[in-house]
């Protein structure tokens, strides 16, 4: 197996996770939060698939599809790149309305299919190059980068299932 195929694979489980972990949910539970400071299902999933977008965007040269392919506009919020959710307040992540499922599952379907396009057009030199952020030391990697974004997704989908079952309790399943 190359390395691309787990990461192909690896990003597949994000979708299916979100697939299993949103399906049958309102807008009313999608918003939901357990307490104000919180964050919302429909927020963390929001959140998850922006970072893959803006990071994977990034490493590829390309606009992100949040405004190449006008999601910002099905999500009501602003044509914004740098809007993925760092530095949102406890009143932002509140104010955040999702606009419902199929949108949230379209959304990180397209940018899911585009990060799976790419990994195998990477060399294992294009894994190696560092990228310019001084404020991290050693500098990343693109390699590194590409597993940073599998991990924070990985665990924010994993909050979601958390979140969905403090939302609906116990009978819940997420496999």
């Amino acid at each position: 197996m190359e390395w691309h195929d787990m990461m192909v694979d690896g990003y597949g489980r994000i979708m299916e996770i979100l697939e299993r972990a949103l399906n049958g949910l309102s807008d009313e539970d999608l918003n939901w939060q357990p307490k104000p400071d919180c964050n919302s299902i429909g927020w963390l999933a929001w959140h998850l698939t922006r970072v893959q977008d803006d990071h994977i965007a990034s490493l590829m040269g390309e606009e992100q599809l949040w405004i190449k392919e006008g999601w910002h506009a099905k999500f009501g919020r602003p044509a914004d790149p740098k809007d993925i959710g760092f530095g949102h307040t406890p009143e932002d992540v509140a104010a955040f309305r999702t606009p419902g499922t199929e949108t949230q599952l379209a959304y990180h379907r397209a940018v899911m299919e585009r990060s799976q396009k790419f990994f195998p057009t990477l060399s294992k030199s294009d894994l190696d190059r560092e990228l310019n952020e001084p404020w991290f030391q050693p500098l990343p990697t693109v390699g590194v980068r590409i597993i940073s974004v599998l991990g924070d997704n990985l665990e924010h989908a994993g909050q979601i299932g958390y979140v969905r079952g403090l939302r609906q309790g116990k009978g819940w399943q997420p496999f």
